[in-house]
């Protein structure tokens, strides 16, 4: 049966980034429980990713099952359009509590791709409003803000997957990244490009979308939290809202409840999705000031222009609700501290490696960058076979463990990823 399985899901079933003709390895996940999924050859290993960052309590956590239990007795969805519900109310209430008080009209959504688009429109539409016509968008090279043909468009135009869109996406503009990371001291020449292409299209730019101190799939970069205050107040300057995407460094992932912390400052407009649930369902939020909120209200369409069939579903709204009061109890940041710990501890020597560029570590997220391109279907058959669940890319391997991680799997973790740096599985 497990064979049959594989076997149709290679020939029918697309995966994240991949061929239908020509797949990587592709493994059968029967349970998954705390830190460990169970394969279907009966195989137990330890989950590396949590599931892209979402799994952020561990699989299966008693809290969060009884949550979704105790809803899906009442409602599992309702349409949100015309009707509201409590786990939503109880959200929102929770959401403004744990974000910057600026932040105060929330828009509730589906992935964290749509949480993009819909910040996305909502600058758009705050010019519309106000009778002026801006139409672009600033941000910096290496950026990932999701999948969708708004985010792709601030996502970089040369170094993704997106690039074979480049001719029928918005054009809009990019800085050079940042080159001081995080621990470095910092220079102000470091915001050159930024501070002279605001200047230069200020009056074209509708909005800055930046992701918070960590980018992520463009390349698992720390930039320094100076980078970011200093954008905020160019922002001010010229009057241009910032897009603040915290999707994948919010609820405590970099050690700070939100990644922006590091900078002390806020957006105008502010995603989150992710571990918004705990990786339990799909969920996203755009927050945004009364201010916009009300331009946009005044706007010859009076409303925001978005309306997801599963805007606002219960069952989420519910999970997500129980993993916020759990994020309150505040145990993710000494669990994240630990991680961090660790990570240094035993990632750190790696930096001599003859095969390692670069080795970062913040918060429960440690990356080692390799100077070589990885062949990515062996390297995961390697982790495989030493009980880790791992997915590296490009010349990348990078950890995002749950926060429940223990030391001794969080170790194995690490000597998994030294022993894989002897390996023949690069591209030299």
């Amino acid at each position: 049966m497990k064979e049959k399985d594989l076997f149709f899901d290679k020939k029918h079933i697309w995966h994240p980034y991949e061929s239908i003709t020509n797949t990587n390895n592709c493994f059968l996940v029967t349970s998954a429980k705390g830190i460990f999924l169970k394969l279907s050859n009966g195989q137990k290993i330890i989950d590396g990713m949590s599931s892209w960052w979402s799994v952020i309590h561990g699989y299966n956590h008693k809290r969060l099952n009884l949550a979704l239990n105790k809803q899906i007795k009442k409602m599992s969805h309702v349409m949100f359009g015309g009707i509201t519900h409590k786990p939503a109310i109880s959200l929102c209430r929770k959401l403004l509590e744990i974000t910057p008080k600026n932040l105060d009209c929330i828009f509730l959504a589906d992935s964290g791709s749509v949480a993009i688009e819909i910040a996305m429109k909502m600058t758009l539409q705050y010019w519309n409003a106000l009778n002026v016509n801006k139409t672009k968008f600033l941000t910096i090279k290496n950026g990932y803000h999701g999948d969708t043909f708004f985010a792709i468009s601030v996502s970089d135009p040369l170094n993704s997957k997106h690039k074979i869109y480049n001719n029928v996406i918005l054009k809009n503009i990019f800085a050079e990244s940042p080159v001081i990371s995080f621990d470095d001291i910092w220079n102000n020449t470091d915001l050159k490009s930024f501070e002279e292409l605001i200047c230069k299209n200020q009056h074209s730019i509708a909005g800055v979308i930046l992701e918070p101190i960590v980018q992520g799939a463009g390349g698992m970069k720390f930039y320094h939290p100076n980078y970011l205050k200093n954008v905020r107040k160019l922002c001010n300057l010229y009057n241009i809202p910032l897009i603040i995407d915290e999707i994948a460094t919010g609820f405590g992932r970099t050690g700070k409840l939100f990644a922006s912390e590091y900078s002390n400052i806020s957006g105008d407009i502010l995603c989150i999705g992710k571990a918004l649930t705990a990786g339990m369902l799909t969920l996203s939020a755009v927050l945004t000031t009364r201010y916009i909120a009300d331009i946009i209200s005044c706007s010859k369409a009076q409303c925001l222009m978005h309306g997801p069939t599963y805007m606002g579903n219960p069952l989420a709204c519910a999970v997500a609700n129980e993993n916020i009061k759990m994020l309150k109890e505040n145990k993710w940041k000494k669990q994240v501290k630990n991680i961090e710990i660790e990570l240094k501890k035993n990632l750190k020597s790696l930096s001599n490696h003859p095969k390692v560029s670069n080795v970062r570590v913040l918060g429960a997220i440690g990356v080692v960058e390799c100077l070589y391109p990885i062949k990515i279907k062996k390297m995961q058959s390697f982790f495989i076979k030493n009980h880790i669940w791992i997915k590296p890319f490009k010349n990348l391997i990078y950890t995002t463990p749950a926060y429940i991680i223990d030391k001794d799997s969080l170790k194995k973790i690490t000597k998994v990823i030294a022993l894989s740096l002897d390996t023949d599985n690069f591209i030299y």
